[in-house]
């Protein structure tokens, strides 16, 4: 069972979530809906995330760190520059995150729903701090 102070965190809350594999993407949206997150966004190739890296409206950001081939690092710079907090998702561990980027919760591959509810509320407390 969800803690209830999580899930009332997380209701206005709205997250972009960068994943290039289309199953991947829908089932982390479910699971963020399950958790009472709003998706602001969902997109699968680096350009239409650096897009909305600049300009979209969100709280936070989940960004798998490989899009078919390339490094998500230009988001994360764009997202580090806007001040807007963000977690990585990679099924490599911490060793496939960017090295400038190490320090930053991950999510490791494959997703669970309790992980993926407790990393952000972690990146939401390490963000308002």
């Amino acid at each position: 069972m969800m803690d209830k102070a999580v899930n009332l965190a997380a209701e206005s809350k709205n997250i972009l979530v960068v994943e290039d594999e289309i199953m991947i993407r829908m089932l982390l949206e479910d699971m963020l809906g399950d958790l009472g997150y709003t998706i602001a966004g969902a997109v699968g190739r680096i350009e239409d995330a650096i897009k909305l890296a600049r300009t979209g409206e969100f709280d936070m950001a989940i960004l798998d760190v490989n899009l078919n081939g390339q490094t998500v690092s230009p988001v994360a710079e764009i997202l580090e520059a806007r001040g807007l907090p963000f977690v990585f998702a990679t099924g490599y561990g911490e060793r496939g995150l960017p090295e400038r980027f190490m320090n930053r919760p991950t999510l490791q591959k494959p997703f669970q729903q309790e992980n993926l509810g407790k990393i952000l509320s972690l990146a939401f407390e390490r963000a308002a701090a």
